[in-house]
């Protein structure tokens, strides 16, 4: 397998095969490179470590994006602990390192944005469960 082939199945594992299809249809000629570049760099060389877990570097690359501002990979990120096994204390916990080494305000805005992520996913949950139809 190349690089390109590791990495991509790492990013479908990490943030699902739905993303990675909507990305791939969006690609063109002009960011297909660009494209490459975070399926081999990204997610076939960094993401494919076995220093650390999965688990790990999700709440390391949480903490990243948070501090850093990049609030729609935040989400996107937060949506994909569903398949790296970093649990929301995880990510609470990853944030609050966020408001001690890069500032409260840039762990508030994190917090407000996985607050959203993680209600819809436990709705999306819920909805895919049949709803609790015994509420009365």
């Amino acid at each position: 397998m190349t690089r390109k082939d590791i990495g991509l199945a790492t990013r479908r594992a990490v943030l699902g095969e739905a993303h990675v299809a909507r990305a791939q249809a969006a690609t063109t000629a002009f960011d297909a490179p660009f494209q490459d570049l975070i399926t081999e760099g990204a997610w076939g060389r960094v993401w494919t470590s076995e220093a650390i877990s999965r688990r790990e570097r999700s709440m390391l690359t949480i903490a990243l994006l948070a501090a850093l501002g990049h609030d729609e990979e935040l989400a996107m990120h937060c949506r994909a602990t569903a398949r790296t096994g970093a649990s929301a204390e995880d990510v609470r916990e990853a944030l609050m390192h966020v408001a001690i080494y890069a500032g409260v305000p840039a762990a508030n805005r994190a917090l407000k944005i996985a607050k959203a992520v993680f209600a819809e996913m436990a709705t999306e949950t819920d909805n895919a469960k049949g709803g609790d139809h015994d509420k009365g």
